[in-house]
């Protein structure tokens, strides 16, 4: 099985989600069930068949995250090699070189990915050409509305 790159906070959401939903979910659902259950003809019990569907979608969550968390490699970004090329888990502050516009993306794993916190998947075409670069390289990303060209000003372990 292939394992999936997660950083240590990354890691640590998802136990914490498996850890809600095996706590606290999973007991709320069995209650709505039970409830469900005591009013009678379960052929027509709307409550009863949604309180079921959750329940197939939490467990199917709790298989997935467990699955995740078996075949997960956590990697902790400040213990790398800091010699300034861009891997996963580096924070990477890159200027358009068209238009002066910085942006800042830290490179996670897909798990992690969450483009309005400006964290891009290690597998998206941006990181794919950033991963291996210096400070002060420019870089190509192939975008669907065309090349982007971008410098690298900074790359930050943290």
């Amino acid at each position: 099985m292939q394992s999936i790159p997660m950083t240590v906070l990354g890691a640590k959401a998802l136990e914490a989600e498996l850890l809600k939903l095996k706590d606290v979910e999973r007991p709320r659902i069995v209650e709505d069930i039970a409830t469900a259950r005591a009013h009678g003809d379960l052929k027509e019990n709307a409550e009863y068949h949604a309180a079921k569907e959750e329940q197939s979608f939490c467990e199917g969550r709790i298989k997935e995250i467990e699955s995740k968390l078996s075949c997960m490699q956590v990697i902790d970004v400040s213990r790398l090699n800091q010699d300034g090329r861009c891997v996963f888990g580096t924070t990477i502050t890159l200027m358009n070189i068209d238009d002066d516009n910085e942006i800042t993306y830290q490179i996670v794993g897909e798990d992690e990915a969450d483009i309005a916190l400006n964290k891009i998947s290690c597998h998206s075409p941006i990181a794919a050409a950033l991963m291996g670069n210096e400070e002060g390289d420019e870089v190509t990303v192939k975008a669907p509305a065309g090349d982007i060209q971008y410098e690298i000003l900074e790359v930050q372990y943290l």
